[in-house]
């Protein structure tokens, strides 16, 4: 979807609102497709001082299998969007990520709905964000509660613990 902003480029103090939605359903995340509903994405693009600058959010739900605990798991994510749109890229080869050209005088919504929720995607998929994991001996999920493994004790102990047995 393109977002024109005729109105606003020749016009210090101007905004535009948007609200939209992108189907990433497409999107493959490692060995999954974490999105199968619409990312929303609304804001506003804002003319300071003869610089566009775009500011808002997108949100969705993300599906997956958590990469700690190997538990299955839905979760609301929400990213802010913060980027700036130019005419044309002086350097394509020192191009900033955060900088958008226009398409005309129209900003591509989708490239840029796209473009920030995968930057800022987590690297791992994760149920929640102080997920604990499995225990590495027995395979609880650790997130239900400890399990009952007993430590082991280093080898380099194992004589102090002859002697506490005496």
């Amino acid at each position: 979807m393109l977002l024109g902003l005729s109105k606003i480029i020749d016009n210090p103090g101007a905004s535009v609102s948007f609200s939209t939605s992108v189907d990433l359903s497409d999107l493959r995340y490692g060995i999954s497709y974490p999105v199968s509903e619409p990312v929303a994405a609304s804001g506003t693009v804002r003319n300071t001082a003869g610089v566009l600058t775009m500011t808002g959010f997108v949100r969705t739900t993300i599906h997956g299998i958590c990469d700690r605990c190997a538990a299955a798991f839905s979760r609301e994510i929400r990213f802010p969007i913060d980027v700036v749109l130019v005419t044309e890229l002086q350097n394509e080869e020192d191009e900033d990520e955060w900088v958008f050209p226009l398409e005309g005088d129209s900003a591509d919504l989708d490239d840029i709905v796209r473009t920030v929720f995968v930057l800022n995607l987590d690297s791992k998929l994760l149920c929640k964000d102080d997920c604990k994991g499995l225990c590495c001996r027995c395979g609880k999920n650790l997130n239900d509660g400890p399990c009952n493994c007993q430590k082991e004790l280093d080898p380099r102990f194992a004589a102090l613990k002859q002697l506490l047995k005496k």
